[in-house]
């Protein structure tokens, strides 16, 4: 429906280039001008390149060349894959008591959907890890030396100047 309004333009029908312009609405949008590439499926709304599925501005001008808009269709969104989906056979799934037996206990636990009140806080960083050496003393943020922390950055600890 909304591309039986726009007015379209051809620029270069060998290139496959049109303008189209949209009808100006009562809320006082529209009147806006769109560049169409046919040859290289894009269009300067964005629609199509974004959801691959040709926007109003190309059904205008297939409308105006009377060309079929299915070409522009990706092969995904056919009838005919869409039947070869559901070709094949699907079968019910069989009652439990015939389900074999694991040798592990399955607990399903039901999501937690109590909604936490107030901000979340996070774990502060309480200093500098070494990672190569996971024994060693946290390291000062500010200063990189072990042995104290940014908060008693003032009062550092013993240091192997």
């Amino acid at each position: 429906m909304k591309s039986r309004e726009h007015k379209v333009t051809t620029y270069n029908p060998r290139e496959g280039i049109y303008m189209v312009k949209s009808p100006i609405r009562v809320s006082g949008t529209g009147n806006n001008v769109y560049t169409l590439r046919l040859n290289n499926k894009s269009c300067s709304c964005g629609k199509w390149q974004t959801y691959t599925l040709p926007c109003s501005h190309v059904l205008a001008v297939c409308r105006e060349n009377g060309s079929i808009t299915d070409t522009y269709v990706p092969e995904i969104y056919s009838r005919q894959t869409y039947r070869r989906t559901y070709q094949a056979n699907f079968h019910p799934v069989l009652s439990e008591n015939i389900w074999r037996d694991v040798p592990f206990n399955l607990t399903f636990y039901p999501p937690n959907m109590k909604k936490e009140r107030g901000r979340k806080h996070g774990k502060r960083f309480q200093g500098e890890m070494d990672y190569r050496n996971p024994d060693s003393p946290p390291r000062c943020d500010r200063c990189r030396m072990p042995g104290h922390s940014r908060k008693n950055f003032n009062n550092p600890g013993p240091s192997n100047v």
